[in-house]
């Protein structure tokens, strides 16, 4: 590890110590080595080599020969790995992400060794991940220093992390309590009680009631994974012919395929799969596919599901009788605070009942690991919201909303934890690096919610557009995508509004409301306080971008956004197609927005038969509803009267039904009920078939569909549309 030069005797003597007292009591220890990048790479290759770690993975540009190295930016690749260490160069890019992912794949008796300049120098230094945070026309050296300030402080008040700065003698270890012993789990197979619990709860769920789903909660490192993999074997061994992996990636199941050949021996690989000789198989399934397949299985395990969107484990709650959902307390692609909160309604409408178990117990490490604690706090991993018994009982109404200031929530931990505990709970892809876009990047602004001396909302967004004439006509042609800049060049690129870049936007981010206290009208407080901090700050309009649902449509119209854009095609990622909405802020912003919403109003009732025919009928006529469409003819009303008494089809005159339909639902009479609108919606303006608009209407067929749509007909008629 020291390339030929003769190693520190200090370092390796320190590194023996570190090992020892780490595999004694089966935990991890942390070394922080700070100085020149020279010395501090030399002292943790000395580190090393007296600790006998001669594999560590090393996280930066340069290292040792002989040793794996990757970058910052491929870090993540090493979820659900396991090394005897890990040595993380601060000066490679301090990416939360990735520390967060290669600090949990240190194994039991291993070491974590962080290297980088004094913890003085840590706000200022030129940190290449800066480059990531900022976007035009911010240049890297606009970031902010608060989130690695913020680092550097946590460290030096830890008492369990040591720090050894060039030209210092090396540290004395901390003196640390044992952690208890463990108990002997109950299931010989299983390393914990709690992991022996989740085994018995997900094989209750391949047994016992049919759509009475398990949830399992747990940090990294608790054995979640290989539950999984015992109770899939364990239920072939009972005589399923098939149980089905899935999650986000193939990577994040590995543990459980390979606890599930050891526990039912003689399986072999094909492709995905393991197959045993009676042909049994426990099969890998990317989540989407697995969802619209219909296919067949006695079990289905779905893992990190907090990473995967609401609608998608809604589709696989009702596809799949016997279901399991696992995922990590507090990840990197998603965490299972936020999935309970989001998921837990759908589970209750989707479900007979559905039981929430915790494991706490780790299994890779023991009790009370030292590296653990300062991974949680250094990246605030488990952030909560204040308690509802910490809050006042008028707490919603007594809030103040008000622009913060990042240097203060920098410095307040408690303010920034409950302020990124809310957004964790609210957002299902909220990660470590978030926090640190929170803090430091130059584009964005934070608005809170304060009550009780509490944190009880929040609100971010980013400042976009303001381009000169040059670039905003290169946006508009495609030959450029600036990123950090999604509303202006949504605008320019697919409505072309070339004028759109050259104005100042304000695109809230996230929006999160203390669980507690939602509808109480905290979140449109929040938002007009992101209007207000906009409007001081010059701009021209404030917008939102979410994936499509009625509710969400309504909150924000709420807000005094309207919509202006709909998504050609849902997003990967949620499903849905997203919406744009925008709400102007001065004369500049009411003329694009009166701009975009004729554009809108132009093509929507077109691509509704076309590309939007998926659209969800509810949301379509939402989002239509207050459109200047288009306007009846005269001569309109006589056909509709005859369709609407059954005297003619509907498909007999599909212009005037068409024109009439469209108008109808751009200014909907409070008598239109909503099957009515549904019926309308997906026939006449999406021309689905009948068997599908039937379906959308929560109706029988098409017999019950037909006479909805004469209903509604009727009943608009009555009111002299």
């Amino acid at each position: 590890m020291s390339d030929g030069a003769p190693d520190d005797p200090e370092a390796t003597a320190l590194g023996s110590a570190l090992a020892a007292e780490a595999r004694r009591v089966g935990q991890r220890r942390a070394l922080v080595l700070t100085g020149g990048g020279d010395w501090a790479c030399r002292q943790a290759g000395a580190v090393l080599v007296g600790a006998g770690i001669e594999t560590p993975l090393w996280v930066g540009n340069e290292a040792p020969a002989g040793t794996e190295v990757v970058t910052p930016e491929g870090a993540t690749d090493y979820l659900g790995g396991e090394w005897p260490a890990v040595v993380y160069d601060l000066r490679a890019g301090v990416d939360a992400d990735a520390m967060g992912a290669v600090a949990g794949t240190v194994a039991a008796g291993g070491l974590l060794l962080l290297l980088g300049p004094p913890l003085a120098d840590w706000p200022t230094f030129p940190d290449p991940q800066r480059q990531r945070i900022t976007v035009d026309p911010w240049p890297p050296e606009a970031v902010g220093g608060r989130f690695l300030r913020r680092l550097a402080d946590l460290i030096a008040a830890d008492s369990a992390t040591p720090v050894w700065s060039e030209g210092e003698a090396s540290p004395r270890l901390p003196d640390l309590p044992a952690p208890p012993p463990a108990a002997e789990p109950p299931d010989p197979d299983c390393r914990t009680a709690d992991q022996a619990a989740a085994v018995a709860a997900l094989e209750k769920v391949a047994t016992g009631q049919r759509r009475r789903p398990v949830v399992l909660i747990a940090d990294r490192g608790r054995g979640k994974s290989a539950a999984l993999g015992i109770a899939a074997a364990r239920r072939l061994d009972a005589g399923a012919q098939r149980v089905v992996l899935t999650a986000p990636r193939r990577a994040a199941v590995a543990a459980a395929f390979e606890r599930a050949e050891v526990a039912r021996s003689g399986a072999v690989r094909e492709g995905g799969s393991l197959v045993w000789p009676d042909r049994s198989r426990l099969d890998f399934r990317p989540p989407d596919e697995l969802a619209e397949s219909g296919e067949q299985a006695d079990l289905v395990l779905v893992d990190e599901a907090a990473a995967l969107p609401v609608p998608l484990l809604q589709r696989l709650l009702a596809r799949y009788p016997r279901l399991a959902f696992a995922t990590t307390l507090h990840g990197y692609e998603g965490t299972g605070r936020g999935f309970e909160v989001r998921f837990a309604r759908a589970l209750d409408e989707g479900s007979r009942g559905w039981r929430r178990l915790t494991l706490a117990e780790p299994v890779r490490w023991a009790t009370g690991d030292p590296v653990e604690a300062l991974t949680f706090r250094l990246l605030a991993l488990d952030a909560e919201p204040p308690a509802e018994a910490e809050l006042p009982p008028d707490a919603a109404a007594a809030a103040e909303v008000a622009p913060e200031d990042r240097d203060a929530l920098a410095a307040d931990e408690t303010a920034l934890t409950e302020a990124f505990g809310l957004l964790v709970q609210a957002h299902y892809r909220t990660r470590p690096r978030d926090l640190r876009n929170l803090l430091d990047a130059p584009s964005i602004g934070v608005v809170t919610a304060r009550s009780g001396g509490h944190v009880v909302g929040v609100a971010l967004w980013a400042r976009e557009g303001g381009f000169d004439a040059g670039t905003a006509a290169a946006i508009t042609a495609g030959r450029r995508r600036p990123h950090g800049h999604l509303i202006p060049e949504s605008l320019a690129a697919h409505l072309g509004l070339g004028e759109a870049p050259e104005r100042v936007g304000a695109r809230v981010l996230r929006l999160a409301v203390h669980p507690a206290l939602r509808r109480a009208g905290l979140g449109q407080r929040l938002v007009e306080g992101v209007a207000e901090a906009a409007g001081a700050a010059g701009c021209d309009y404030l917008g939102a971008s979410f994936a499509g649902e009625p509710e969400l449509l309504a909150f924000w119209r709420a807000c005094d956004l309207e919509p202006v854009r709909v998504s050609l095609y849902p997003g990967a990622i949620s499903g849905a197609h997203a919406l744009l909405m925008l709400r102007p802020l001065n004369d500049a912003g009411s003329a694009l927005t009166i701009e975009a919403r004729a554009v809108l109003a132009d093509d929507l009732p077109v691509a509704l038969g076309d590309a939007l025919r998926d659209l969800d009928p509810d949301l379509a006529a939402a989002v239509l509803a207050g459109l200047p469409v288009a306007v009846p003819k005269d001569g309109d009303a006589r056909t509709i009267t005859a369709v609407a008494a059954g005297e003619r089809l509907p498909e007999a005159r599909p212009a005037p039904l068409w024109r009439w339909s469209a108008a109808l639902l751009a200014a909907p009479p409070p008598a239109l009920e909503p099957d009515g609108v549904r019926v309308l919606m997906a026939r006449v303006l999406q021309q689905r078939p009948w068997t599908e608009v039937a379906t959308a209407a929560g109706l029988s067929g098409r017999r019950e569909a037909v006479a909805a749509l004469r209903r509604a007909l009727r009943r608009a008629l009555a009111v002299g549309l």
